[in-house]
């Protein structure tokens, strides 16, 4: 039996502390390994210098300092380009979406290219305007940045790193007035610490398509459809969203990690549950279809161009029907609620019985980003 009042769902890792272990693919593949990585490490080293009202220790999807959201993202994918996208999408609008996950408008992007010997120009070009155009799309563009080429044989053509500035707009003071009309909130942005009993979790669209068009490229393997990538920058849906209906708390794109991974890092940080119901999930069959047949588990697979929002109970039915309304929300769903009966996530499943979303070790599909 399924016993509410003694499950705790959060995570039991090792501390990588052996003088002789090294870095392997999954430090980078989301999930436990590298956020063990990140926190035993990167933040036990950095994460007492500077003075920022979102530090580098609360580990969310950017940083603030001064009302300025500052967010910095490599990208290595592999292959670069995939159906749907290339790493020039992915690297604009992965920026984008994590400036956004905080409720800030970005404003100007810094990029920086590691070019290996014997990449087609052809290919630069492509990665180029590819970029330019999600740079369009979000309304906001490059102003720095360095390139760098590098000896054949070290890259897989090339990776890049993009760093963004984002700003606080009255939309985003909107939102959080809605939400202190119904109940108490410190912070000033939306942070995954801010989750509380209650709160619905809505997720944008289907799971998966993502890091299955990646794979797919990788291991050059045909579904019997078209799977693409969902990826895409998201900052006017945020804002939009944020200014004319109101009520979020939280958001957050589930990347690396897949939503298994994005789920129990808000439960960790607002000392909170999640109970979610697996029929509202939306995922596209010929995905589900293609996960049941390698042994994928899509809520752990990465997404580009999906968001999920933790939304006051008040105000969620409203915001499911904003998102359906829209191009990138159109497949919507209230997948879930925050719980204090227990710690972790918890899916009630279609066949009536409960099973536990734990965070995955890492991505089951590498360098998808």
């Amino acid at each position: 039996m399924f016993d509410f009042q003694t499950l705790q769902l959060t995570q039991e890792t090792t501390t990588m502390t052996a003088q002789n272990e090294k870095i392997t693919l999954m430090h980078g593949a989301g999930g436990t390994i590298m956020h063990d990585l990140v926190k035993n490490y990167i933040v036990k080293s950095f994460g007492g210098i500077g003075n920022a009202e979102v530090p580098l220790k609360a580990m969310d999807d950017a940083a603030v300092i001064g009302d300025i959201v500052l967010k910095s993202d490599s990208h290595a994918v592999k292959p670069i380009f995939f159906p749907g996208g290339d790493i020039g999408r992915i690297a604009i609008s992965g920026t984008v979406n994590d400036i956004s996950c905080l409720g800030a408008q970005p404003i100007a992007l810094a990029c920086g290219l590691i070019l290996e010997e014997g990449l087609l120009l052809s290919d630069l070009k492509r990665v180029l305007d590819s970029m330019q155009e999600a740079c369009l799309e979000a309304g906001v563009g490059i102003i720095t940045g360095d390139t760098k080429v590098i000896e054949k044989g070290t890259l897989g053509g090339l990776v890049m790193n993009v760093s963004g500035i984002g700003k606080r707009t009255p939309a985003l003071d909107r939102n959080l007035e809605v939400v202190r009309q119904i109940r108490p909130l410190k912070a000033s942005w939306t942070l995954d610490s801010n989750l509380e009993k209650g709160d619905k979790i809505i997720l944008t669209g289907t799971i998966g398509d993502h890091g299955l068009a990646v794979l797919s490229a990788q291991q050059g393997l045909k579904f019997g459809s078209d799977i693409k990538s969902d990826v895409k920058p998201l900052n006017h849906l945020v804002q939009t969203l944020i200014g004319e209906v109101g009520g979020v708390v939280v958001i957050k794109d589930p990347t690396r990690g897949g939503l298994a991974d994005a789920l129990n890092e808000w439960t960790e940080k607002s000392q909170t549950g999640i109970i979610l119901e697996e029929d509202k999930i939306p995922i596209r069959p010929d995905v589900q279809t293609a996960c049941e047949m390698l042994g994928l588990d899509p809520l752990e697979i990465g997404n580009e161009g999906k968001l999920i929002f933790g939304v006051i109970p008040q105000k969620a039915q409203q915001v499911l029907e904003f998102l359906q309304q829209t191009p990138q929300g159109k497949d919507a769903q209230i997948i879930g609620e925050a719980t204090s009966q227990f710690r972790g996530v918890a899916m009630q499943t279609t066949i009536g019985g409960k099973r536990i979303v734990a965070r995955p070790v890492g991505d089951p599909i590498p360098r998808i980003c």
